[in-house]
């Protein structure tokens, strides 16, 4: 159908990405609310744009023309369904984090959290962005009229959009400290090595000295012309090496 319609309007309704809003001009409203798409389990963006005037009216983004939906009951119906699908990824979403949580305390655990974490944290910030501009719009269009709907059924379907919204954020916030608590493994098992790699140089250095000392192209080396050489360098290197490994262990056990 097709409609004399505020040419900004029009603009706003083709845009997809247009944000979620209510606007009243004259005889009409349009409400536009761009929600999450929950299909094959992944989490896409539409933008649902309705025209009010005498019957309720749904934008065809195909034939770019508006098609009847019918009266409140039926708006009702039709966002009930799709808010519904949110909440019930929102909840899937929620047990997801909780084993991706249990992952934490197994070996081997690192690319498969790392993975999982980042589709999890795009999927909820899109929602928790597209369910906080949608409560407004939808609370202003409940506001203007709310003498000719079921204002009850309506005021349901915002605090289902508005405990979408308050999930997602509760799920970002347990993300956000679970990043921070793998984090911390992270760097803690990074420190671990460290360590090892100091311990090892520390434990080497007399040897490397000595070893680098006797290697020398010059002359005048001592033990050069013994046949016992080897063996009193070798000597000399364990005596440098013992009280040195010894300093380190009583360092560690401090």
């Amino acid at each position: 159908m097709k409609f004399d319609i505020n040419k900004f309007l029009i603009d706003d309704i083709e845009n997809e990405n247009h944000p979620s809003d209510f606007e009243i001009n004259g005889d009409y409203s349009v409400l536009i609310l761009r929600l999450p798409d929950i299909e094959d389990k992944s989490v896409k963006i539409v933008s649902f744009a309705f025209l009010i005037k005498d019957k309720i009216y749904i934008y065809n983004r195909e034939n770019k023309e508006f098609d009847i939906l019918g009266d409140f009951n039926d708006l009702h119906q039709y966002l009930d369904i799709r808010i519904d699908k949110i909440l019930s990824k929102i909840s899937k979403l929620h047990m997801d984090i909780a084993d991706l949580e249990d992952s934490l305390y197994e070996e081997g655990y690192e690319s498969e959290f790392s993975n999982k974490w980042l589709n999890y944290k795009k999927e909820l910030v899109i929602i928790e962005r597209l369910m906080g501009h949608s409560l407004i719009a939808f609370e202003r269009f409940i506001k203007y009229y709310k003498n000719d709907l079921d204002i009850f059924a309506f005021k349901d379907i915002a605090e289902h959009i508005d405990r979408a919204f308050r999930f997602a954020k509760q799920a970002i916030e347990k993300l956000d400290y679970l990043y921070e608590f793998f984090k911390a493994k992270q760097d803690e098992k990074m420190n671990h090595i460290m360590f090892v790699l100091t311990i090892l140089s520390a434990v080497f250095l007399p040897l490397t000295l000595i070893t680098g000392f006797f290697g020398m192209n010059t002359g005048g080396l001592p033990y050069t012309n013994d046949s016992l050489g080897t063996i009193k360098a070798i000597g000399i290197s364990l005596l440098f090496e013992v009280p040195f490994v010894y300093f380190i262990w009583r360092m560690i056990k401090k």
